[in-house]
């Protein structure tokens, strides 16, 4: 079991990496690289020998990887980003780079998403450095650029470009699973992440005539985009059950001894409660409208209006996406993908599932470990190019009424120094054992 030492840097280690400013405004605005000289050192510090990668200047990847006693086993990618969303001091309790700790939680930007994981990685490597111990496969632990925009200068880039540090890698753990989620019974639930809905960023683009803003136009680009955007914002979509969601529903059901009835699955999760917020999400395609920009004066008619909508996708389902925008998008605006990454599916009944359950229910013995698939997507949808299978692992013991999800890009994100403990217990279980 991970020492007392490894307990403390955990803590230290997501407070030092918070305070490194890595705010990732989209567009190139971003410098990983002092975050990952930062993880380097305490990589090399423990005798590896990890690689700073960049695409772009000060866009830095760090990637290491330690050698495993069975030489026969694939290889496991442990990886996690090392940028963060932009925050609004002004808006927080604290200084969201502070990494300020007080009343046993540490406070700042990425004490979720997803420097907490960065840490608890860094934390238990030099553990096992200390002790001696070696994971039965091979580990690459990789730190990554430009999660939060396109993964272009981050994992798009390893997997592109570096595809050989990767070699023998066929699964794959990083952020968004294996958290508490209190179903409102007085259950512990922690969901593994076993699949992504793929991303489907649109840029719709409306032409028309340009005109003065007194006349009659029948043919205005403004009032063609704000009728499809209306379209795709009210559209219903239809329901679709991926193997990994109807895996979470009948879990879910049976923990609340309610009978499995997929056949009318709203009404399912209208019994499940709380619970309910994991799987619903991904029952169905989504598109949001999030942008608009369209002309430059009030009185006069654009020739061109343009919108961009978040579109998600399940496993599967993408081709109905594309149709779908077709048929609302209509004649008069045309649609393109202004950044786009596959839907992923994992299995739940693999082995390293299984030692994922098995790792957090010897330190969650009351916990209920159920799958889940992410609403949204992470680095595992770049290394799935080099056929790495992703979960969604990064281990935290939350007490009631924490608001884990909430505070994913939100004001005051922070996480508690005990779910940090927790943590690095649970993922050095793990991984000794994977």
């Amino acid at each position: 079991m991970a020492d007392r030492q490894a307990l403390d840097e955990v803590v230290e280690f997501t407070s030092d990496l918070i305070r490194i400013d890595t705010t990732n405004r989209g567009g190139g605005d971003c410098r990983e690289r002092p975050a990952a000289e930062y993880a380097a050192a305490l990589l090399a510090d423990t005798g590896l020998e990890p690689v700073l990668l960049e695409r772009t200047e000060g866009r830095t990847n760090v990637v290491a990887r330690i050698e495993g006693t069975d030489p026969s086993a694939d290889a496991l990618l442990v990886h996690g980003h090392l940028d963060v969303v932009p925050a609004e001091a002004a808006d927080w309790s604290v200084h969201p780079f502070s990494g300020e700790v007080r009343d046993g939680v540490v406070w700042g930007r990425g004490a979720v998403d997803m420097k907490n994981m960065d840490a608890m990685i860094l934390a238990v490597v030099r553990d096992w450095a200390r002790r001696g111990v070696r994971p039965r496969r091979d580990l690459v632990i990789a730190f990554t650029a430009d999660e939060e925009a396109s993964a272009e200068d981050g994992s798009g880039f390893l997997a592109d470009e570096h595809p050989g540090l990767f070699e023998g890698c066929t699964e794959g753990i990083s952020e968004s699973g294996a958290f508490t989620f209190h179903d409102g019974g007085g259950r512990e639930l922690y969901p593994i992440a076993a699949g992504e809905r793929g991303t489907a960023w649109l840029k719709l683009t409306a032409r028309g005539r340009a005109g003065h803003g007194s006349k009659v136009n029948q043919e205005n680009a403004v009032t063609r985009l704000a009728a499809a955007v209306t379209r795709i914002g009210a559209h219903e979509w239809p329901l679709r059950l991926t193997p990994t969601v109807r895996a979470a529903l009948t879990e879910l059901a049976a923990l609340n001894g309610i009978e499995t009835d997929l056949r009318d699955v709203d009404a399912l999760l209208d019994k499940l409660g709380p619970a309910a917020a994991l799987v619903e999400a991904t029952v169905r395609n989504s598109a949001n409208p999030t942008m608009l920009d369209a002309g430059y004066k009030v009185n006069v008619i654009p020739g061109e209006a343009v919108a961009f909508v978040d579109g998600r996708y399940l496993p599967g389902a993408e081709d109905e996406f594309r149709t779908t925008l077709d048929r609302l998008t209509g004649p008069d605006v045309e649609w393109e993908f202004h950044h786009r990454e596959v839907a992923l599916q994992s299995p739940v009944d693999s082995p390293t599932y299984a030692r994922m359950r098995a790792a957090v229910e010897e330190f969650a013995p009351h916990g209920h470990v159920v799958p889940y698939c992410m609403s949204g997507g992470t680095d595992a949808k770049q290394f799935s190019r080099l056929g790495i299978t992703g979960y969604g692992f990064a281990p935290l013991k939350l007490p009631e009424g924490f608001d884990y999800q909430a505070l994913f890009h939100g004001v005051d994100e922070r996480v508690p120094v005990e779910a940090l403990h927790f943590g690095v217990r649970v993922l050095d279980r793990f991984l000794r054992t994977a």
